[in-house]
């Protein structure tokens, strides 16, 4: 079974990773790299916290929408922040965020407070498994 590459065209283009990798037939599991509050530049679009993560969930949502899938196709979501206290504080943003963009569809989530995260400036990246 061959990998289909995921990389929309609004998301910048990635180096040594591909943002989506589906695999098929009969029903398509789509593994969704982690995503930050960035632009199709590059750029990181706030320093909030709030505003990063609704930014890195719509990147996932592209990613899952290129691939031909929609937010309910999500099963799994893992969140990385790096200020657990930062997250709870931002809790009613983000789930206002977070039901503009999934409505009220709640797959499996984890989330995990690390220390850092790659990219300078990220508050919160977001990682998913979706099945198409």
């Amino acid at each position: 079974m061959n990998p289909r590459y995921v990389n929309p065209e609004s998301l910048t283009k990635p180096s040594g990773y591909n943002n989506g990798v589906a695999y098929g037939p009969g029903g398509t599991v789509v593994f969704l790299a982690g995503q930050i509050g960035w632009d199709a530049t590059g750029r990181i679009t706030s320093d909030k916290f709030d505003e990063q993560f609704d930014q890195a969930l719509a990147n996932l949502l592209a990613v899952v929408a290129e691939a031909g899938g929609r937010p309910e196709s999500i099963g799994k979501l893992t969140i990385y922040v790096i200020d657990r206290a930062e997250y709870i504080a931002a809790r009613k943003q983000v789930g206002a965020h977070y039901r503009r963009r999934m409505g009220r569809h709640f797959p499996a989530m984890t989330l995990v407070e690390v220390r850092a995260l790659l990219e300078e400036g990220a508050r919160v990246e977001i990682e998913g498994l979706a099945w198409l």
